[in-house]
């Protein structure tokens, strides 16, 4: 009747991955949970979670993930399923792909944006696209 199961050491910590400052990675990233990234990748990252991107972080690269909140730079195409939120400090270069864009004054954006709300979809049709190919 009270059978608890006992949470796993990754459920009591959170799911929320971290590269800190300092730290540069040059790969792709895919990660099922969330992550903040405060180093620099350069390279692909691919969530199906939220990625934050601090201050003193930046991707260069494209990016596909559910949420994402940026304070640093990335440079690359970006796919966000929902929202994505630019900083004040946040500096943008390339193209733009979400269902959701919130934009604070003092971001620098020079990209090109697609705003869809349907963009859950359109990233299935490219990975059903890739496993055919």
């Amino acid at each position: 009747m009270f059978d608890k199961k006992p949470k796993s050491y990754t459920d009591l910590l959170g799911k929320t991955n971290r590269i800190v400052e300092g730290t540069t990675i040059k790969g792709d990233i895919i990660s099922p949970a969330d992550f903040r990234l405060d180093g620099h990748l350069i390279g692909n990252f691919q969530s199906k979670g939220k990625i934050v991107i601090g201050p003193a972080g930046s991707i260069t690269g494209d990016i596909i993930c559910k949420n994402c909140d940026i304070e640093g730079k990335f440079d690359g195409k970006i796919q966000v399923l929902e929202t994505l939120s630019l900083k004040a400090k946040s500096i943008i270069h390339g193209e733009v792909i979400c269902g959701k864009l919130a934009v604070e004054p003092g971001a620098t954006f020079s990209a090109t944006c697609v705003m869809k709300p349907y963009v859950k979809t359109l990233l299935n049709d490219q990975s059903s696209e890739e496993k055919t190919a």
